[in-house]
């Protein structure tokens, strides 16, 4: 059961190939990889800490006021995460700038921190978060790579050129309608390969 919590996130129930959730930062921020597995992993750990407290909290939670309090506990730890990356990392600080304080509306979170944390036991909820982030930050990753790839025929990760194919680029891939072809590709093939396993 917990491994399930764990893993279910990643592809099963992926929040972004499957479920369709988190859609603005996934299309506004995946224009390189680095940006992709910034936003992923920033909002994976809001996810597992709001969760971890949610359901802490659960019991003592009036049901009346459960959102607006689902809010301001989502908020603190995107909060204390936006502080992080300006402190440590401040060109992935930069270039997610508006798209961290939004994390606070990101329904991922807020549809995890009511249909599950808001249900469960701590553990089974913090490891919930955790899997659907990593499933979020997998999603944001690999779009991002084949984005970058296709736009600028190479990979940059922490300003160092990880490698350069070579290709030819096109830069609409790095544009939103480049955001919305390739999303739709990599949705196609997860079905394709899902479909194709189950057969």
């Amino acid at each position: 059961m917990k491994l399930s919590n764990l893993t279910k996130g990643l592809i099963k129930e992926n929040p972004t190939f499957v479920q369709l959730l988190g859609m603005c930062p996934t299309l506004a921020v995946t224009t390189s990889m680095q940006n992709g597995l910034g936003m992923g992993l920033a909002t994976t750990a809001v996810l597992a800490l709001s969760n971890l407290l949610i359901s802490l909290l659960r019991k003592v939670v009036p049901n009346k006021i459960r959102i607006p309090i689902f809010v301001v506990i989502i908020a603190t730890f995107v909060s204390m995460v936006e502080m992080t990356l300006e402190a440590y990392v401040q060109p992935l600080y930069q270039a997610l700038g508006l798209f961290i304080p939004l994390i606070v509306v990101n329904c991922i979170i807020l549809a995890r921190a009511e249909a599950f944390a808001s249900v469960n036991k701590p553990i089974d909820s913090f490891l919930d978060g955790i899997g659907m982030g990593l499933g979020f930050t997998l999603s944001l990753g690999v779009l991002g790579l084949v984005r970058e790839i296709l736009g600028t025929g190479g990979v940059v990760l922490f300003g160092k050129q990880l490698f350069s194919l070579g290709i030819p680029n096109t830069i609409a891939m790095i544009l939103p309608p480049g955001a919305f072809l390739v999303l739709g590709l990599l949705i196609a093939l997860k079905n394709a390969l899902s479909q194709k396993k189950e057969a």
